[in-house]
This record gives structure tokens, sequence and C-alpha cells, in this order.
């Protein structure tokens, strides 16, 4: 039977003894940090952690080239159509009138007629003057603004694929015998190289697809990886939603082609983050995802938020024995009774 690899990621529901161990038990093959919701104090203690209750491997997620708001007051900010809102390149709090941005060079890349979608599309905002560090946003679509929150441009520029905190927390994890990295917004086969130069040979480097880039460059950073991730949820941030179910098909058949594992994440089981079991859709879109091809299943606010982590991965597993089960001759009345 085809091994389905099980990506689980741990955060502030899952980072425990008693956790750790049952998604241990229960078949996770990796254990994924998330280094855009983990900062560099927090690398070493979470590894910590993960290694005194799990030998599971575990993979370091880094940030990428992508832009996140930096911190808000309360927690979120409130922003209405119609207002204007300051972006600084300082590093300071958001509010009603000022927001930051990371990376730094994010400020000095923005042109007047830039609209950006913040916090998966909850705001949009457009720059309609630009200063020397500042530019004047005015809000065409208000919203609810977290902190941290991945913003979308609506145009390319140049973010450098590998931030200072990835470095720093990829040498950490090298110390503490890290062996499995993943590369977000993967852009072109220079980023993996990248990226590999600083992991090493020895190393697994999962290459996530989450961008136009990754796709329009979809073969050379296959040929460059040792496994392939898409993550649906950013890259509906710059394709359109229904092209996301073709678009994963395509990268599926490339990823065969060359012989790479691919791994897909973003809402696989979404509705387990508030409840004990799944809906149907989201039971179909596992199974034809496995039947496209995927080699693995990746969990991420299931089990790093979510109230059900380990029933998250128990269902999982049922969905993966009945993916197995299943084959052209299979009886429909021994499936239904056994």
């Amino acid at each position: 039977m085809k091994n389905i690899e099980i990506l689980a990621t741990l955060g502030p529901s899952s980072l425990n003894e008693d956790t750790i161990k049952k998604l241990t038990d229960n078949g996770v093959t990796l254990f994924r940090i998330n280094l855009s919701h983990t900062s560099v104090e927090k690398v070493a203690p979470t590894i910590e952690t993960i290694q005194k209750y799990s030998d599971v491997p575990i993979s370091l997620d880094s940030e990428g080239a992508q832009i996140r708001n930096r911190t808000m007051k309360n927690g979120s900010v409130i922003l209405k159509k119609g207002d204007q809102i300051k972006i600084t390149s300082s590093n300071l709090s958001g509010d009603e009138k000022n927001i930051s941005f990371t990376p730094n060079n994010v400020v000095g890349s923005l042109e007047i007629g830039d609209l950006m979608e913040i916090d998966f599309h909850s705001t949009a905002i457009r720059i309609i003057k630009k200063g020397t560090d500042n530019c004047i946003a005015e809000v065409e679509v208000g919203g609810k603004i977290g902190s941290n929150k991945a913003a979308n441009l609506d145009r390319d520029i140049f973010l450098e694929p590998i931030t200072p905190k990835d470095k720093e927390a990829i040498n950490i994890g090298k110390k503490m015998g890290i062996v499995n990295y993943a590369l977000s917004f993967a852009n072109r086969q220079e980023d993996v190289t990248k990226m590999r130069n600083l992991i090493g040979n020895k190393s697994r480097l999962i290459s996530k697809i989450e961008s136009k880039s990754g796709l329009l460059n979809l073969k050379a950073i296959s040929e460059a990886s040792d496994a392939i991730l898409i993550d649906r949820g950013d890259l509906s941030r710059q394709v359109e939603i229904e092209k996301i179910p073709f678009l994963q098909r395509q990268i599926i058949a490339v990823a065969k082609y060359i012989d790479v594992p691919v791994f897909v994440a973003t809402n696989l089981l979404e509705s387990m983050i508030e409840q004990p079991t799944p809906t149907r859709a989201e039971v179909n879109d596992v199974i034809s995802t496995l039947l496209m091809g995927a080699d693995g299943l990746v969990l991420a606010a299931e089990t790093a938020i979510g109230k059900y982590p380990c029933e998250t991965i128990l269902m999982v597993q049922k969905l993966i024995k009945q993916f197995h089960r299943w084959t052209p001759n299979t009886n429909i009345n021994h499936m239904i009774c056994e």
C-alpha cells in the first residue's frame, strides 16, 4: 500500500505532552513548526518540547517571501471604508491610523495605485500618496485586521526568499538535529538553491507552491526540491479560488512526472477546528486529493489552534484507511458492511 504521510502543525492547542504523545501514537509522520507564528526565542524551546515527548521528525517551515503586518493594538483593529491610514517603516503597533509591514523594504517598494489586501481579503487598501519613508493609503474594503496577518499586493515586488529570522531559526534547528525544512513561497529555482545552500545536502527540502511565480516555475522548483507542498490557502490569494482544484491536479501531475513527493495543505478538515467531526465536503476533498496522487496531507490550524487535534488525526487515518481499501473491484456491499 502507498505510504501516506501526515504532517501536523503544532501550536497552542497541541504543544503539550499529552497531545504530542497522542498525535505520535495516532500516526503523525512529521511535526511542523510554523516560523511565521513562532518567534526566534521560542524555536529552541519548542523543538526541545517535541523531542522530549516524541521521536517523530520535526520540520521548520520558513516565513519566506511574504508580506505581513506587524502587531496591532489590542490584537486587532477595525478599518472603515474611506478612512486613510499611514504605512510606515517603523516597527510600531498598528491602529486605525498607522500600520507597518515586514519585510522592511515593503514601504519603499510601494507605488501610488497599488492595491493591498490584508488578512485573507478581510481588508483592502490602495496607495494614494508616497513619501520618503512612508505611504498614505485609503481603505477601499473595510474590515478587521489581526496581528501578523498575510498581505497580498496586486503586483510582484522583490522579496528575499529567506528572511533573517529564517536564517537564525535554521541555524538553531541544525544544531538541534533538525533535517526537514520547508521553503515558503518558493518562486523560482534560485530560491530553492539558496535554501539548499543554507540547510545542506543531507537535509530534506520541501518547497511550498503558493504563488503565481511558483506555478510558472513549478518544473524547475520541483526538480531542485526533495518534496513539493501545495499551500492552497496562500495560493488562493493570488489565483481565483475556483481555479485551485484544477491547479492542484496539475501540480500533482507535474510532481508525479518528475517523481518528487507532493503534499497538500489548507482547509482539509477546517471545520474540525471547532467541531469534533468534519463536513461531507471536507471528507470528499481529502479522498479526492489522495486519488489525485498526493503523497501526504498537511494539517495546520486544525492541529495548531483547533479544539480537536487528536480527533482530526484519527479522522485522517480513517480516510487513509478507506482510500487504501478502495479498488475498482471492491464490492459495495462489502464496503458498507465492513
